[in-house]
């Protein structure tokens, strides 16, 4: 599974087109499956795009790594085909 999701970790960054919320949603498996729940306070008003990354990591919280791994390799299936 790991090696298939390093695969997946690495076709998502060649992916031709995808909109910020599906990069936000890789974003937030991603850190999941490496990291596992949110471990750092939420970034300032200032910091938006920080803000953006940290709420799509949080929206995963309580995920298990395993299961964040396999809907992230799903997901970079789903955008590949289209």
């Amino acid at each position: 599974m790991e090696e298939e999701f390093e695969r997946a970790a690495k076709e998502a960054t060649q992916l031709p087109s995808c909109s910020d919320l599906d990069k936000l949603i890789l974003y937030g498996l991603f850190k999941q499956a490496k990291q596992g729940d949110v471990n750092t306070s939420r970034p300032g008003m200032f910091d938006q795009k920080g803000r953006y990354k940290w709420d799509a990591w949080k929206k995963n919280e309580g995920m298990s790594q395993e299961t964040a791994r396999q809907n992230y390799i799903m997901k970079v299936k789903q955008l590949k085909e289209g």
